[in-house]
């Protein structure tokens, strides 16, 4: 399938690169972000702050050192991001809700000599622990006692580095090329890897954005991005695109905040928010009256938007745009658009995106989808050899994801882990839930496979729903046409199924779960 156009040429420049344009085409007074403690920075002020902190943390660390990033979604991470960035450092930005042993994994995969964090965050996130383990051989730097180290001298090298950053900078800058950041996978399905994106993957997926919402996005918009900046929806689409197209970001530091998020949106009057289906649902509930009228559009991204999140943001007149992507592509690759939109697909290709699908044995319809474009990932670090980075072979990506690709919408059938083989029949598990969900609407179900002696797998439902009945489901299945090998020949009632700081259900969690629980039956 061939690409839609697009100049990627324009985009091969840096991250700072590509916020002094923006600087450039919009002006140093324009806000550029803002967060819950409501003392907003302009775009000049953002770029003063990134050289002089940037400094700072250059003196502590090397050109092109991979340095940890372990801050919350506010103001400060994003200073913290660009002024390692102009610098020539490599931010691996830490998931901290991911738990001591997979930080432990991520640090040590990524090399990370020095990590950069907030004791003021590290105290009220409860991360004392993790911080002492990894802290362990490595050196712990601190934004408050680095603050405290900057001098009158050193603002006065940042007011002047500012006023001709391109020159100033020209010793330490990288490449569009060389490696921007390093993400850390979420693990939904097995170990998480350490992905390394380009300045120019990020520069180009943040313009394949604007390019496919041209005509949708203004500089008067107001993004909302309660999304972390650990997961590559969060850092792109939440912070890179809105930021490189001269809009104003407000950032929130948890999208489980179900009530604090929404009156945040309502007082400062946001027009765009990014998030996932299960979050929307809880603002929705949540927001008092009024907090949610100013948002035009919401991009949903991580999981499928079910039909009565839809209906709870009817009321404000709010148009969901669901989209699709993975952190290996920086990570947008396909969206809705007010203009082009089908229900049950994650819209059209962004423009200069190939795409390509390969048969599955038992698969009858679509096809296991790859993509190329200027947006793929520099590579994956490589878990033999520190710090080499194995690129994709011949730039294609294999999403894993079972799609159907019908008039350039891109429909998901699902993960091709998330198919069981049954008496020879590949069962495609997300199918399943969602026959479920419209059974027991309001509550979370996952379906796994688990091992069976006769069979090789059975499927069991993992479900939230308190009195969930087997033949219930037995008859809704029948009813809709299912065969019996697709209903789940056991049920396991939970308070809450594992989900990821994303917002993604972790399925791996779920499984081991299910595991556990299996002695149950």
């Amino acid at each position: 399938m061939a690409a839609t156009e697009f100049d990627a040429r324009g985009a091969r420049i840096t991250l700072f690169r590509a916020l002094l344009q923006t600087v450039a085409r919009h002006g140093k007074d324009r806000i550029a972000l803002e967060d819950p403690q409501r003392q907003p920075i302009s775009y000049g002020r953002l770029v003063l702050g990134a050289l002089v902190l940037g400094r700072k943390l250059a003196s502590k660390t090397a050109p092109r050192d991979r340095v940890g990033l372990m801050l919350p979604n506010v103001q400060g991470m994003a200073v913290a991001l660009f002024g390692l960035s102009a610098y020539g450092r490599v931010p691996a930005l830490l998931n901290f809700t991911a738990g001591l042993k997979n930080l432990k994994a991520a640090a040590e995969l990524a090399d990370l000599a020095t990590i950069v964090t907030s004791r003021r965050f590290v105290e009220q996130a409860k991360l004392d622990d993790e911080i002492a383990a990894l802290g362990e051989g490595r050196q712990i730097v601190y934004l408050e006692e680095t603050r405290e180290e900057i001098t009158s001298l050193d603002k006065l090298r940042g007011a002047l580095a500012s006023l001709a950053p391109g020159l100033a900078l020209r010793t330490y800058e990288a490449r569009p090329d060389d490696p921007a950041v390093v993400l850390f996978t979420s693990g939904t399905e097995g170990k998480p890897k350490g992905v390394v994106l380009s300045h120019a993957n990020l520069v180009s997926n943040a313009r394949q954005v604007f390019a496919l919402a041209d005509g949708i996005l203004s500089e008067r918009d107001i993004f909302m991005n309660p999304l972390p900046a650990f997961h590559s929806f969060g850092l792109t689409a939440g912070l890179l695109v809105p930021l490189f197209h001269g809009m104003k970001v407000v950032l929130y530091p948890s999208p489980l905040h179900y009530k604090q998020v929404p009156k945040l949106i309502g007082d400062t009057g946001c027009t765009f928010l990014l998030s996932t289906d299960t979050f929307l649902q809880g603002y929705a509930r949540a927001a008092d009256p009024g907090d949610l009228k100013s948002v035009r559009y919401v991009v949903a991204g991580a999981e499928r938007v079910k039909p009565q999140t839809r209906e709870m943001w009817e009321p404000y007149g709010t148009t969901i745009l669901e989209g699709y992507g993975c952190t290996e592509c920086s990570p947008v690759m396909a969206c809705n658009t007010p203009t082009g939109t089908r229900a049950g697909s994650v819209g059209r290709l962004l423009p200069g995106i190939e795409a390509k699908l390969e048969p599955v044995e038992g698969i009858t319809e679509g096809g296991r989808l790859s993509v190329r474009g200027p947006n793929v990932m520099a590579g994956y670090l490589s878990s033999e050899a520190a710090g080499e980075i194995v690129p994709p072979v011949g730039g294609w990506h294999d999403t894993g994801d079972i799609v159907v690709i019908d008039d350039g919408f891109i429909t998901i059938k699902g993960r091709a882990k998330r198919f069981a083989k049954l008496g020879g029949e590949m069962v495609s598990l997300a199918a399943v839930e969602s026959m479920i969900t419209g059974l027991w609407p309001g509550f979370n179900h996952v379906v796994v496979g688990l091992p069976d002696a006769r069979k090789g797998e059975q499927l069991v439902l993992v479900t939230e729903m308190p009195n969930a009945d087997k033949r219930a489901l037995q008859e809704t299945a029948k009813a809709q046409g299912f065969p019996e090998l697709w209903v789940p020949r056991a049920i396991l009632v939970t308070s809450a199924i594992p989900v990821l700081g994303s917002g993604k259900i972790d399925y791996g969690g779920t499984r081991e779960l299910a595991l556990n629980m299996r002695p149950l039956l």
